[in-house]
């Protein structure tokens, strides 16, 4: 398997970039962040082209990247005020998104260096340890992530932590997709399936409100194909909120069962991808945030809406909400969960 130097972080660690093939589909991963930096696949007629957004230099997943690619934690999404309660201790974090946690702070696990355990054509081991006290969060946390190519047009992603403390844990993998290709410009004439009948509104601040409201009569109805574009620009508060799509949908099935979440078309190249996952919920994110100021892998700038992401995971602020399903990995316990991302042509 094809493992090159990438770059040097800022205080002069190596850092490599490994390549997973099999037949038409290319991965390229960093161990900073564990992130990925390209995804290759073929389009209707046969030609490959990148479907992630990416960076190309490792400056630049240090200091500007917006979670391209990435393993984001301890907690993906957010967590309300910085702070949370378990076992009648009360815990703070750093605030990078005022007034709240996001991804699990400033210096999250996407911004952390990871160790490559194993690195073959199809597969890529890597782990680390996050100290007790990390960025707030309690407990030696041992986290390992699994990149396999287990068929043509599948990549898959396992997770698996164990503690020595009680704490709280939610992972995701931060890809921004655009299946027409990487630099092309907008994605919100993709067509977009989700598999869920509810999703959870926010506050002005992003934050759950708590409920858990159908997804019927909303910009947020999703369970027939249709455009990220149709109802972006529905005059709704909860898009108001988020400037776009930024919302956790409740995906049908059993949680720990690997079910179909989330499927979506480029009309124009024919790619398809085809999420599934063992989590309960997905995180759809239409980019809102790129802001024309990022220059990505193709040399063109990203601009609202040039990606999207399908943020497979459990529930934002769930320490904070105890309504929604628990967030909490105990000693003994081993957390564990899967997601594919499955492409092929329409």
């Amino acid at each position: 398997m094809p493992t090159e130097v990438f770059g040097t972080t800022a205080d002069g660690r190596p850092v490599s970039r490994h390549v997973l093939n099999r037949g038409g589909l290319r991965v390229a991963i960093i161990d900073f962040g564990a992130a990925v930096t390209a995804i290759e696949v073929p389009d209707r007629a046969g030609h490959p082209a990148n479907v992630v957004l990416g960076l190309d230099t490792l400056a630049g997943y240090e200091t500007v990247s917006p979670s391209f690619g990435a393993i984001v934690g301890r907690y993906a999404n957010r967590i309300a005020g910085g702070r949370f309660s378990l076992d009648g201790h009360v815990y703070r974090l750093p605030v990078n998104e005022a007034p709240n946690t996001l991804h699990g702070g400033p210096d999250n696990f996407g911004k952390r260096l990871w160790r490559a355990d194993r690195s073959e054509a199809t597969r890529l081991v890597l782990s680390r340890r996050s100290p007790d006290g990390e960025e707030g969060f309690p407990g030696n946390l041992d986290v390992r992530v699994t990149y396999t190519l287990p068929e043509d047009g599948v990549l898959r992603i396992d997770y698996a932590a164990v503690t020595d403390r009680p704490t709280i844990l939610n992972l995701t993998n931060h890809s921004y997709f655009n299946l027409a290709g990487e630099g092309t410009g907008s994605v919100l004439g993709h067509i977009v399936q989700v598999e869920a009948d509810a999703f959870a509104p926010i506050d002005a601040t992003q934050i759950p409100t708590g409920a858990i409201q159908p997804v019927a009569g909303t910009p947020f109805d999703f369970r027939a194909p249709r455009a990220l574009e149709a109802r972006i620009r529905v005059g709704d508060p909860q898009l108001a909120h988020a400037k776009g799509y930024d919302h956790t949908f409740v995906l049908r099935g059993p949680v720990g069962t690997l079910r179909p979440a989330a499927t979506c078309i480029d009309p124009g190249s024919g790619r398809r991808l085809d999420v599934w996952t063992t989590q309960p919920a997905l995180q759809l994110y239409s980019g809102n945030n790129l802001d024309g100021r990022l220059i990505g892998s193709s040399g063109r700038i990203y601009r609202s809406g040039d990606g999207v992401c399908f943020e497979t995971q459990g529930f934002p602020d769930a320490p904070n909400q105890p309504g929604f399903p628990s967030a909490v990995l105990r000693p003994g316990e081993t957390f564990a969960a899967a997601t594919e991302f499955r492409f092929s042509v329409v």
